[in-house]
């Protein structure tokens, strides 16, 4: 889930796009895996010098998913399926879907990492060392660890530790490409944020959880007559099946075009107000366990399926006010001249200099920038754990030590402290961030799409 602090669209260094609870999933299926006992046939021979050979499952680009990587996938993917099969009742479990099904989406999902990661790189997105271990003790500290003890607690499960760090850094890094290429355009008109505000008064439906699933089926680029037939016939299908009696998950799983397609469709638990903008009002029809008619959008045809509905109470929040001043490594100054130069400015504020005036000349956060560094009002969560820990630190008036989170380093300062209760004022807030959310959904999806459409990609098995 993503949260802003305040509703500026540059306002991107201080969003947390991946949750610790992405990365406690992560652990958890690594071990899952290895108590699911379940082998696969080695995709790796041995050379005559008696080194293993890996072997190519796609030529993507100027890369390539290796075969060893669809094969460690997919035993990641099978344990997890076969784990949520075991936490059901004995009635409701069925048959996995094919071995081959599985691996077609695997493998698509690793070839669009594969390209987003190149575009990265291109775009000389990279995450440090620092930023890394940060990331790491957050994930470490919600384990009930330190990060000194992770390698043997992973070492334990079999998990290699040095693996384990680089899935992490390429997280991070698609993490801060998509805060750059999909975040960074979205953009909410007045009328929308009206209809936001009306909703908000007329209905209750923010305090409600909504579980959903959906099943997506794109159109070929391009949207000719003969595509959109095709992508239409194959969903009348797949309704017509649902209408039978099928599992919704098992079909997700195999026809879904969506990046939620291994995991059933699912999209978890999420407010009424942060459901995608085109789910909105099919949902707020819909009844626990009913399917939806199929409906389309600009990245294809969708069927959603409502299964739970549940209250939810409002509650009472510490918010902080701060205000920042944000600078990144690049080309000229790396991590230790940007600290060095963070230090510098730290002392001229200690002298007696106006913090305002220099965040609007040296900030690299654009929009709170032109604030004077002023972030607004924040709570709980609303920003990477390793700024929240800064703030839970600091008293009011305070400026705090140079500090790196995966956006860049930091120099902030906390203005003033309250308790507040979401009420009128805030609604605004809420619905600029809720706004950006539910297009999020959409808009990546298309992202992801011209991606894949613009590379060159060669499957090899």
């Amino acid at each position: 889930m993503v949260f802003w602090v305040t509703e500026a669209p540059a306002q991107l260094p201080m969003i947390e796009m991946t949750s610790i609870r992405k990365f406690v999933a992560f652990a958890a299926a690594c071990c899952t895996v290895l108590a699911a006992g379940h082998a696969f046939a080695q995709t790796r021979e041995l050379g005559e010098t008696g080194v293993l050979l890996d072997g190519i499952a796609a030529i993507v680009d100027e890369g390539v998913v290796l075969k060893s990587e669809l094969e460690e996938r997919l035993e990641l993917v099978v344990a997890a399926l076969r784990r949520q099969q075991a936490q059901m009742p004995p009635q409701q479990r069925l048959p996995l879907p094919p071995l081959s099904e599985i691996e077609s989406q695997v493998l698509e999902q690793l070839i669009i990492e594969q390209v987003q990661l190149q575009r990265a790189e291109r775009l000389g997105i990279q995450v440090s060392d620092q930023a890394l271990n940060q990331a790491l003790s957050n994930v470490a500290q919600s384990l009930g660890l330190t990060l000194e003890q992770m390698p043997a607690a992973l070492a334990e499960q079999g998990i290699d530790y040095a693996a384990y760090r680089e899935e992490r850094r390429r997280e991070l890094i698609l993490d801060q490409l998509e805060q750059r290429e999909v975040l960074g355009r979205i953009s909410i008109t007045p009328r929308e944020l009206e209809q936001c505000l009306e909703r908000l008064e007329s209905s209750q439906m923010n305090e409600l959880d909504y579980n959903v699933s959906h099943i997506l089926i794109d159109i070929p680029s391009g949207g000719r007559t003969e595509g959109i037939e095709a992508a239409r016939a194959k969903l009348d299908e797949i309704y017509a099946r649902l209408e039978a009696g099928e599992d919704f998950g098992q079909l997700a799983i195999v026809y879904s075009d969506a990046e939620t397609a291994l995991e059933g469709g699912s999209l978890g638990w999420r407010k009424g107000s942060q459901l995608p903008t085109l789910f909105v009002d099919t949902v707020l029809r819909m009844k626990p366990g009913e399917v939806s008619e199929p409906i389309q959008s600009a990245s294809g045809f969708h069927i959603i399926r409502l299964n739970e509905v549940r209250g939810a109470e409002r509650v009472m929040q510490d918010q902080v006010r701060a205000r920042h001043i944000l600078l990144r490594p690049n080309e000229i100054m790396d991590d230790a001249a940007v600290e060095q130069r963070l230090r510098g400015v730290r002392a001229q504020i200690l002298g007696g200099d106006e913090f305002g005036p220099i965040a609007r000349a040296l900030s690299e956060d654009i929009a709170s920038a032109a604030d004077g560094g002023d972030l607004g009002w924040i709570g709980p969560g609303e920003v990477v754990p390793e700024f929240e820990e800064q703030l839970a630190k600091l008293d009011i008036g305070e400026l705090s030590e140079p500090f790196q989170t995966r956006y860049g380093w930091h120099l902030v300062q906390v203005t003033d402290r309250r308790s507040h209760d979401a009420t009128d004022e805030l609604k605004q807030q809420q619905c600029v961030r809720q706004l950006r959310v539910n297009k999020a959904e959409e808009e990546r999806e298309l992202w992801l799409r011209r991606l894949r459409d613009q590379a060159f990609v060669d499957i090899k098995i």
